[in-house]
């Protein structure tokens, strides 16, 4: 059974963080690696050690491989977390730290190979006999080989990264004469994002679901599934609402849609946590899409309605423990999480790289922020633009939906551009409230969600301005007097103490 005492995180911002809190709670050091644009980050702050591996970008720091286990070795550390993206879901990666002795946080390298390469994960759910969403097994070698099988499988199709997610490396393609421009972007994408610029296709479904289920799985044979997350908030193929229980969802096709996950999981003897992820079309029929051999990025709002610490549990089966649960469990009340970007939605989602001038987090009965940032803090311009991660829990969704509301609302980010008042439309969209929205709710409701001018905001800015003017007259006239009083003839106090002070030395 491996046993471990320090902990590298091969990762940086929120999710470092986050794996950061559990090791601490558990008694375990903590190790970061960080690159020269994050020097001055909070991961590097609130580890126990932290070691440099490279400059910003991160083919030449995160994801190089040689330089993530030197650093292991030369901290000391026997255990590596990955978190989520940069090597997370690299076989390579898990068998080096096989052979150089460090136990990987995640599951074998021979699941990932089965799972970890989305085009490997098709084939073996067709063999399993899991639906799958009609497409290629094999990436393409050349644009001319995925022009030719869109043509079998029909217009529109997704364009897809093969070796990684969260919505790198994707495109929506239309028309066959945009093909080869989605082509190069996506694997563009692909190469800087996972270090593989392989790429395949799907035909894409109209008006899809994109529903996930949490898997786990241990060393002793025990496999369960922690039921759903909806994620179909999503823009450019990046989920920026998530919330659980999907409110599509029935009792019986959660059970029936876990059944398979696990299916799946076990199928590639899967260890750890994962994420089996799918598409529901309208008729509720549900596909197979990937599966997401890390730990997820929204995986907070599963913690908040089973009660559960899953990184603790990702700690605890690396270590050779067996899973606390044997059967799936009934989700306790409802949670949502909303990511927090460093962007303009209304410049087209441009990044907003810069200095936090100011910060305020909200609070309050069950609100939680997964955050990697602080005020004072410059938000480089090299990663992904994501600073926060907001979630709540209430007993029902529309607890939640207004806890996370105001949640927003009490948010302040200064300095920079964030799509905190997006977030909030999205909130307030009428399909999001009733709670059948699929895929296309952002692109359709786009302009919706950017929102008017708020009169009172006006006002407030006005004011402030106003307010700012008056301060800056008051500090220039102050600065006259003062300069106007200093050529004036001295006053009787400064006239005696010259005297007096004239009169001490003898003169």
């Amino acid at each position: 059974m491996a046993r471990f005492k320090r902990v590298l995180i091969a990762n940086r911002g929120e999710i470092a963080i986050r794996v950061m809190r559990t090791c601490k709670e558990l008694g375990l050091e903590t190790v970061a690696v960080y690159s020269d644009a994050d020097r001055s980050a909070l991961h590097v702050r609130q580890a126990d050690r932290a070691v440099h591996v490279g400059p910003a970008p991160s083919r030449e720091s995160y994801l190089v491989i040689e330089k993530i286990l030197q650093a292991a070795k030369s901290s000391g550390a026997d255990a590596i977390h990955p978190g989520y993206g940069f090597l997370s879901e690299n076989a390579a990666f898990v068998r080096a730290c096989d052979q150089a002795g460090i136990v990987f946080i995640g599951p074998p390298a021979s699941a990932m190979d089965a799972m970890g390469e989305k085009t490997r994960a098709r084939a073996h759910m067709v063999k399993a006999g899991v639906p799958v969403v009609p497409g290629a097994t094999e990436p393409f070698k050349s644009v001319d080989e995925a022009k030719a099988f869109a043509e079998k499988v029909g217009y529109p199709i997704m364009l897809k990264a093969a070796g990684g997610g969260g919505g790198k490396g994707m495109r929506r393609v239309e028309r066959r004469e945009d093909l080869e421009a989605a082509w190069k972007t996506a694997r563009n994408e692909a190469m800087n994002a996972f270090g593989n610029d392989a790429v395949y296709l799907e035909k894409f479904l109209e008006e899809p679901h994109h529903v996930e289920i949490q898997v786990f799985a241990d060393t002793h044979g025990n496999c369960i599934h922690l039921n759903e997350r909806e994620c179909s908030a999503q823009r450019r193929n990046q989920k920026v609402i998530e919330e659980t229980p999907s409110p599509i969802l029935t009792p019986e096709l959660r059970a029936q849609m876990g059944e398979v996950a696990v299916k799946a999981a076990k199928a590639v003897g899967y260890v750890g946590a994962g994420t089996v992820e799918f598409l529901v079309d309208k008729h509720r029929h549900f596909y197979f899409l990937e599966m997401n051999t890390r730990l997820q990025v929204e995986h907070p709002v599963t913690e908040w309605v089973m009660g559960v610490d899953l990184v603790a549990w990702q700690l605890h089966v690396a270590q050779g423990g067996v899973l606390p649960w044997k059967e799936p469990r009934a989700p306790h009340g409802h949670a949502i999480e909303a990511r927090v970007y460093a962007e303009d939605p209304a410049q087209n989602f441009m990044p907003s790289p810069g200095k936090i001038e100011y910060l305020r987090v909200p609070g309050g009965p069950n609100v939680r922020d997964d955050s990697g940032v602080y005020a004072g803090f410059t938000v480089p311009s090299t990663y992904d633009p994501m600073i926060s991660k907001l979630s709540v829990w209430a007993p029902t969704r529309a607890e939640a939906i207004a806890r996370l509301h105001r949640a927003l609302s009490e948010y302040v980010v200064k300095g920079i551009t964030t799509n905190l008042r997006y977030l909030r439309g999205i909130l307030e969209a009428p399909d999001f409230v009733k709670g059948d929205y699929d895929t296309g709710l952002l692109a359709r409701a786009h302009q919706t969600l950017l929102g008017k001018e708020d009169p009172h905001l006006t006002e407030v800015a006005l004011l402030a301005a106003a307010v700012h003017a008056h301060q800056a007259a008051e500090k220039a006239q102050a600065k006259v007097t003062t300069a106007a009083a200093s050529t004036q003839a001295p006053g009787r106090w400064r006239t005696l103490g010259r005297e007096r002070a004239l009169f001490r030395k003898g003169v």
